[in-house]
């Protein structure tokens, strides 16, 4: 069986923003270099945690300029987040990514109403078929309104065959087993939670919240998976995020946007980002980073070495 999209793991680059909101162009290219330096192949922009339904027109085509430019390499598959309210919108920020080169785009259903099968069957045509050059990564969320399942992504997967991956991290055992048994030929992309049991039943993907901050320990959880080591990846996963839990313990008492969270995980990692988000969303303030990263350095230094 040929799966559309290669096995990997795939993490978000965020986007750091001054006190007026404009790009703090030098950090973005630091974080990107990190993550590519870290070894990971597989990078994005503009999904939640890049605030992908944030930015307005000028603000994506800059970023995304800047993204090719740092992403040109040999070797990386860069992909660039498509979040909007219309398919006329989504149009519109892939014609900018596809005149700088992108060629792999990560897409997530219109979220103002939620779509009914025919409407959501045309959003995958009216997107994806125009761009038969073009591979489609579904970010497949309740934020949307809905959330496709396996036998619901067979469907659009026989009728859309530039359709090539999915991203779920709030999958449960039953969802991941559903999207594996019916949907195997796409490759679906899974949080540090549920990669391994995915692993279990089909070839899945690792989306890694936690990569940027624990770059060495998260590709040994993808190599114990890659090699079927169930006796070690399990035990080690429960250890990764025992740590993990442990370090953004602090952060854990405010619920906010993805990217609140993940912008602290890469500051934690070594690359000077700015927590803040663009208006209207809030962040972390600096006292509950600070406490995150005395936990980090006091009780798992070696984690870092």
């Amino acid at each position: 069986m040929n799966i559309r999209y290669p096995q990997a793991i795939l993490i978000s680059c965020e986007v750091p923003w001054d006190e007026q909101e404009n790009l703090l162009e030098d950090v973005f290219r630091q974080q990107v270099r990190h993550a590519l330096a870290s070894g990971f192949r597989h990078v994005y922009t503009f999904g939640t945690a890049g605030e992908g339904y944030a930015v307005d027109l000028p603000r994506f085509t800059r970023v995304a300029e800047v993204f090719r430019e740092e992403t040109r390499g040999e070797g990386v598959h860069a992909q660039i987040g498509l979040i909007a309210l219309s398919t006329a919108q989504v149009h519109e920020r892939l014609r900018i990514a596809y005149s700088l080169g992108f060629r792999t785009f990560q897409i997530s259903l219109p979220s103002w109403g939620a779509l009914n099968d025919n409407e959501t069957m045309r959003f995958f045509r009216d997107v994806c078929l125009p761009h038969p050059d073009c591979r489609f990564l579904h970010y497949n969320l309740a934020r949307t309104k809905r959330v496709l399942t396996g036998v619901e992504y067979r469907r659009i997967a026989d009728a859309v065959p530039n359709l090539a991956a999915t991203k779920n991290t709030g999958t449960t055992v039953h969802g991941t087993m559903d999207l594996l048994r019916h949907a195997p030929d796409l490759q679906h992309f899974l949080g540090e939670a549920m990669f391994p049991t995915g692993c279990l039943h089909g070839e899945c993907s690792l989306l890694s919240s936690f990569g940027p901050l624990f770059p060495k320990q998260t590709h040994r959880l993808f190599e114990y998976a890659l090699s079927k080591q169930w006796d070690k990846l399990f035990p080690f996963q429960a250890e990764y995020l025992r740590v993990v839990e442990d370090v953004i313990a602090p952060m854990r008492r405010q619920g906010l946007m993805d990217g609140a969270y993940d912008k602290a995980l890469v500051r934690l990692g070594g690359v000077p980002m700015p927590l803040r988000l663009l208006s209207p969303y809030d962040t972390f303030s600096e006292e509950v980073f600070e406490e995150c990263r005395g936990i980090l350095h006091a009780k798992y230094a070696d984690w870092l070495a």
